[in-house]
Parts: C-alpha cells; sequence; structure tokens
C-alpha cells in the first residue's frame, strides 16, 4: 500500500503523525510518501518516507499551502491507493478532486473550539469560523473516512468512527525520578500555561529545582521565553523530534500540565501527561477533566488549581522532600502507561483499518 500523508500546520516532525502513524506504516511495510513544510520549520525528511516540501499554514496565511497542497494531491491521486490528512484546511485540498483515492481525515482537536486559542483571529471572525467549522466536519463525515483522536470527539458527529488515541511508546524499563529538575513538554502558549511555568521557574530557583521547557513557542510566548533564559530562569530547549524530546524526561523530578480551562481542552487527554507517566514521572497538572481522569485512577501525580504557580511550587517541593511518594507515584504511573497507553497496542488496528479502507489485504 502506498499512503500519502499530508499536513500544511503540524511540524513534520510531530510525534502523533510521524513517529506513530506513519511509523507504524513503515514497519507494516508500507510506503508513504509525506508531505509537509520542511523548509519552513528547518527540517528534513526521515530516511524511510519520501518527503515532499510543502508552505506552512500560519495564522491568517492559509490559502498558500492549501493550493500547493492540492496541486500535490491531483498530481499523486493515480500513484497513492490512500491519502492521510491531519488539518481541517486540508479539507479544502482534496474537495471536488475527481479520481482520488480513499481519503481519511485524522481529527486532532476539536476543531471549533480551538478557534477561541487563536489570538490572530478577531473576535467578529469566530462566530463566522466556528460555523463553517461545523460545516466542513459535516461535509467530510459524509464524503471521507475519519479517525478520532479522543472518544470525546464522537458527539460531533453523527456516525461511528475509529478512535485513534493520542498513545506513546513506553520504554522496556526506566529510571527512577530525580529531585532537582522538573520538565515540560509540548506546545507552550498562554492557553498552554507558559505565564505559569515561567512563574513556577522563578518561585523554585532559590530551591535549587530547575525548569527545563522543551516544545515550540507561539510568537507571543517567545518574548517572555527568551527574557527568562537571558536571566537564568530556567532552561528552554524550543522544538525538538520527539524520539529526541522524550529523552530528556528521564530522571525528571515531575512533569508539568498547565493547561487553562478552555474549551478545546476539557474533552482532551494531554499527551504530555501519558508520556510523563511513560517515562516513570510524577505528573503536575491542572484540573482538566481526562487530566483528573488519568491521575486520580492511577494515583500517578498530584492536581492543582488554574493559573496558580505558588500551588505548582509546592507540589514541585513536596514530591522533591518525600523521596517514597516521588518514586511510587513515578512507578504507578510507569505500570499503568506500559498496560493501557503503550502505542503498540493501537498501531496494529491503525494499520488494519488503512488498508481496509484502501482496498489492500494486509
Amino acid at each position: 500500500m502506498h499512503v500519502l500523508v499530508m499536513t500544511v500546520v503540524h511540524h513534520p516532525e510531530d510525534a502523533r503523525i510521524l513517529h506513530r502513524q506513519i511509523r507504524a506504516l513503515v514497519d507494516a511495510g508500507h510506503e508513504v510518501t509525506y508531505a509537509a513544510p520542511y523548509t519552513a520549520r528547518g527540517v528534513v525528511p526521515r530516511s524511510w518516507v519520501t518527503g515532499v516540501d510543502l508552505p506552512r499554514a500560519a495564522e491568517r496565511r492559509r490559502v498558500t499551502a492549501v493550493r500547493a497542497a492540492r496541486e500535490l494531491f491531483k498530481s499523486m491521486r493515480g500513484k497513492v491507493d490512500l491519502a492521510l490528512i491531519h488539518d481541517p484546511e486540508l479539507l479544502l485540498a482534496v474537495a471536488g478532486v475527481r479520481g482520488r483515492p480513499p481519503v481519511v481525515w485524522d481529527v486532532h482537536e476539536d476543531t471549533p473550539a480551538t478557534l477561541s486559542l487563536k489570538p490572530w483571529l478577531p473576535a467578529f471572525l469566530r462566530p463566522p469560523m466556528r460555523f463553517l467549522a461545523r460545516l466542513l466536519e459535516t461535509t467530510a463525515e459524509r464524503r471521507l473516512y475519519l479517525l478520532l483522536a479522543e472518544a470525546a470527539y464522537a458527539g460531533r458527529f453523527k456516525q461511528q468512527h475509529l478512535v485513534v488515541p493520542n498513545e506513546t511508546w513506553v520504554p522496556d524499563r526506566v529510571s527512577q525520578p530525580g529531585d532537582d529538575r522538573v520538565v515540560y513538554l509540548g506546545w507552550l502558549s498562554e492557553a498552554r500555561g507558559v505565564q505559569e511555568a515561567v512563574e513556577v521557574a522563578r518561585l523554585l530557583q532559590p530551591h535549587r529545582v530547575a525548569v527545563e521547557l522543551i516544545g515550540y513557542a507561539d510568537p507571543q510566548s517567545r518574548p517572555l521565553l527568551n527574557e527568562a533564559v537571558a536571566e537564568g530562569v530556567l532552561e528552554w530547549r524550543d522544538f525538538m523530534p520527539n524520539d529526541e524530546a522524550l529523552k530528556r524526561l528521564d530522571g525528571a523530578l515531575a512533569g508539568l500540565s498547565l493547561l487553562h480551562d478552555e474549551p478545546n481542552y476539557r474533552h482532551s487527554m494531554p499527551t504530555k501527561i501519558v508520556e510523563y507517566m511513560a517515562h516513570g514521572i510524577p505528573v503536575i497538572t491542572t484540573p482538566s477533566p481526562r487530566a483528573v481522569e488519568l491521575v486520580e485512577r492511577y494515583q500517578c501525580g498530584l492536581v492543582v488549581p488554574w493559573q496558580d504557580p505558588q500551588a505548582v511550587a509546592r507540589a514541585v517541593l513536596q514530591l522533591r522532600d518525600n523521596p517514597f511518594e516521588r518514586i511510587g507515584t513515578g512507578g504507578r504511573g510507569y505500570a499503568a502507561a506500559r498496560a493501557n497507553h503503550h502505542w503498540p497496542n493501537s498501531a496494529r488496528r491503525f494499520v488494519t483499518q488503512l488498508e481496509a479502507w484502501a482496498g489492500v489485504k494486509s
């Protein structure tokens, strides 16, 4: 099976797209052409895929990227058995193309809800854009195959769709959590708690506990982070490929998830929490419902109030000063991740479904 995978929004090294889904397809013996914004993101394709460079869709600059994706899709429609797209924008790129192969849209998030998190979108445009997003989803459900990253997204659609959750690779063994470094892995923005993370770093500095942030920061957050780094308050590693970033979790005191109370986060499981669990470190999270559900079910961390850096710092110091609690919490999270959130448990189901949609025997 030859699969065309396209994104113009996500980083080419996106964990879900490249390190889980594409890796699973390649490991199953299938050929993948991966079209993504390599040049715009300053990376090159992995050797195990055929890379095609696309423009990046960012803020209000999206038309050029969609047009380029559409031209690529049209040129390859007779050469691939299936196309897998990862952005709502790409629904426009495949719409109305005759003779196209089966198209699968991987629904990463609650598209209408995310509009409140886009500072570049004027408030008066958000209601009509939500209407357009819902219309695109309705049309896509009628004409394409859908995968869902969260079971909670099912309520937005009339039919049942396969859920491919945001799981992770769980190592065979991990080291015990340490006592002098806290980590954050993921996108950095105001709604994801970047301001709280910086304040936590300031609060922990006198206690000789370092804070390390790993992830791409939106334009609004970069000045704050650059200032904090210049002051020696924290370490910010910017974007790192997922397989490299995960190594930075090993031996940390705890992993932070400081999401704000936003509609798009209320029904989503923060992938970073599962990644922290997978590397045997305690979780410190704000009370988004799915995060609380995980932490309480597996007793793998602490829940702190929304936008409360002091509470986060206290939780960190509680874990630092209680090694029995810290090691036990990390160990329970690791065991739960290995049993319930290990990506290979879902990878075969994902590949089998794409093979069925493409009409290809495995």
